[in-house]
């Protein structure tokens, strides 16, 4: 069972905390993470392009001159692509981006990037983070105190607004909670910093 330092807000130690194996410890499965991270970016997409085709392009029924005798190439209809206000070639139309991925090779996924980011050092524990006033400079203070320079998620164990108010100024910090948490964000983050109460939420989830 991999055992991991707790620290406080000041980047002091403040105890130890036991993670479970079946998360943070497993052989992480690179073919899962690279397709639910396709499937999240794929479903970003909102399918909305659309062009005219031939077909569909008012006009041009019919033929603009004779077949033979003119010298020019042979055309029917003024709205095929070479001409102006033609149609599209393979005109891209509205379509469904949604990669669908079982429940199973998800939560395979999820626990694959956790144990590639204990294995590489970069997740931080934090025993709690306790605000006066919700202040861009208290969590600024606390991410030079970690010695974090570099893209981070801060993992909480639910919605706080006084903390999403607080860092959401801090262009290399983004946010997540138990609930919102997914493989794409873990992934393109540099350290994960997750509270105490938050891995617990994560093995209650994925156990």
């Amino acid at each position: 069972m991999p055992t991991i330092q707790v620290l406080n807000m000041q980047g002091k130690a403040a105890g130890e905390l036991s993670l479970s194996d079946e998360i943070f410890g497993i052989q992480p499965n690179v073919a899962a993470m690279h397709l639910v991270v396709r499937s999240i970016l794929a479903n970003k997409r909102q399918g909305t392009q659309s062009a005219l085709t031939r077909a569909m392009v008012r006009g041009g029924g019919r033929k603009i001159y004779r077949q033979k005798g003119t010298g020019n190439a042979r055309h029917h209809s003024n709205r095929a692509p070479q001409f102006r206000h033609g149609g599209v070639v393979f005109a891209p139309q509205p379509r469904d981006y949604v990669v669908k991925v079982p429940k199973k090779v998800r939560r395979l996924a999820m626990k694959s990037a956790l144990s590639s980011k204990l294995s590489q050092g970069d997740i931080i524990v934090l025993d709690t983070i306790t605000l006066k006033e919700a202040k861009t400079r208290v969590i600024a203070k606390m991410l030079e105190d970690l010695n974090i320079d570099k893209k981070a998620l801060l993992v909480l164990p639910g919605q706080d607004e006084s903390i999403v108010r607080a860092s959401r100024n801090i262009q290399r910090l983004s946010g997540a909670s138990v609930n919102t948490l997914n493989v794409y964000d873990i992934l393109r983050a540099d350290k994960l910093i997750i509270l105490q109460e938050a891995v617990k939420g994560i093995e209650e989830v994925y156990v």
